[in-house]
């Protein structure tokens, strides 16, 4: 089987995390996830927060200081620029480039199937599933009342999926931007594992 770089888009709920480590542990190659944020940051200079989603929130800003009990530095006249969205995306994209060009690895998220579009290398897979299974999968991990969760996972596929229409120009949910679109609450862990290593072991085959 040729070696390949899998990026993984995923529904919250999904297990798409999940999935890519254990993807990555079958395949023994590395796993990339909030990783690519703390590279981005050590490459810019920027504070690694300042690339968390939680800096779309209203009260960002004011929790930020907070946390550095006052200390402006760390909003500097530098990283009041970097707060667009376009300037940090720039900081993600060329870590993902220079991971891949290191090799075969997982890379969850962050448009990275655009970011890499073109490459022959590049299996580009969509993890979702349905509702109840999300609303399931979450409620192990989020210690939330049920509609809350709910609530959650509804923002967080809608922040996805405008994060991906501003950055691509194209729809998260399209599955003509993947190779593989795969249901978890059908398949399973283990399941959409399998599948994605099958993929790659025909796409070896018949790829010219």
């Amino acid at each position: 089987m040729k070696p390949y770089i899998i990026t993984i888009a995923r529904q919250y709920g999904s297990g798409g995390k999940t999935v890519g480590k254990m993807l990555a542990n079958k395949l023994d190659i590395p796993y990339y996830n909030r990783e690519i944020i703390t590279m981005a940051s050590e490459d810019s200079g920027i504070n690694a927060m300042l690339f968390s989603d939680e800096r779309l929130k209203p009260d960002f800003l004011t929790r930020l200081r907070s946390r550095y009990k006052g200390d402006t530095s760390v909003i500097n006249d530098s990283s009041r620029a970097y707060l667009r969205d376009d300037a940090l995306f720039d900081y993600q994209a060329k870590i993902i480039r220079k991971l891949a060009d290191q090799g075969p690895c997982v890379l969850i998220g962050r448009c990275a199937d655009y970011i890499l579009k073109g490459r022959p290398d590049v299996v580009r897979v969509f993890v979702h599933a349905d509702a109840a299974f999300c609303l399931q999968e979450a409620m192990k991990i989020d210690s939330l009342p049920e509609d809350a969760v709910a609530r959650k996972i509804a923002e967080i596929d809608e922040y996805r999926a405008k994060y991906y229409k501003h950055h691509t120009g194209s729809d998260w949910y399209d599955a003509r931007n993947y190779d593989l679109s795969l249901n978890s609450g059908v398949l399973g862990f283990d399941g959409v594992v399998e599948e994605i290593v099958q993929y790659m072991q025909v796409r070896s085959q018949f790829q010219k």
